[in-house]
């Protein structure tokens, strides 16, 4: 019997250093059924946990899922939805969401060894945050999602009207909601 997913949100925000200012704003903007990754990897620790409290309140209030980027035990000890990160880094389950990074078929199996409710693919087009970076483009992001055995969404350089051309399970940005 296939694994049965909890339901992933199709759209996320991803958060950074770069929407911080403009966290509140973007994440009022998000479409309902929508869901908030928290990184801000910039920060320390407890200013990062300060953080993503503030953060995930104004999230709770639009009823939006806010994931941790970091191991499932402290996702669990914040109070998040759940963790996001590297297959090998999530930890082990404890409940909530498993949202898995992939930018390549070895880490695309990495994450169903780790029991990923969906994978993140990236980066799809060309981002801001890492300029000249290679990308996958549209026609190797879906070779990829054909391997996945958890549902895709799209990262990196992702717009709505990009989205909506890729048959993936949803799409994930940065920028695009500020």
């Amino acid at each position: 019997m296939a694994k049965r997913h909890p339901a992933a949100p199709r759209i996320w925000l991803v958060t950074d250093a770069r929407n911080d200012a403009a966290l509140a704003r973007a994440i009022t903007r998000l479409p309902k059924g929508s869901g908030v990754i928290f990184r801000h990897y910039h920060l320390a620790e407890a200013e990062r946990r300060a953080r993503f409290a503030a953060m995930a309140q104004t999230a709770r209030a639009r009823r939006l899922p806010t994931v941790l980027a970091g191991d499932a035990r402290r996702a669990r000890a914040w109070g998040a939805a759940g963790a996001y990160g590297a297959p090998h880094a999530l930890g082990p389950r404890t409940g909530g969401l498993r949202i898995a990074a992939a930018h390549s078929l070895r880490e695309l199996a990495a994450a169903h060894r780790a029991g990923a409710d969906a994978v993140l693919l990236s980066p799809v087009f060309a981002t801001r945050s890492h300029p000249g970076a290679p990308v996958l483009g549209p026609v190797r992001l879906l070779l990829l999602a054909k391997h996945a055995r958890a549902p895709v969404v799209a990262l990196g350089g992702m717009t709505a009207r990009r989205a909506r051309r890729l048959p993936v399970h949803g799409w994930a940005a940065i920028d695009a909601f500020g």
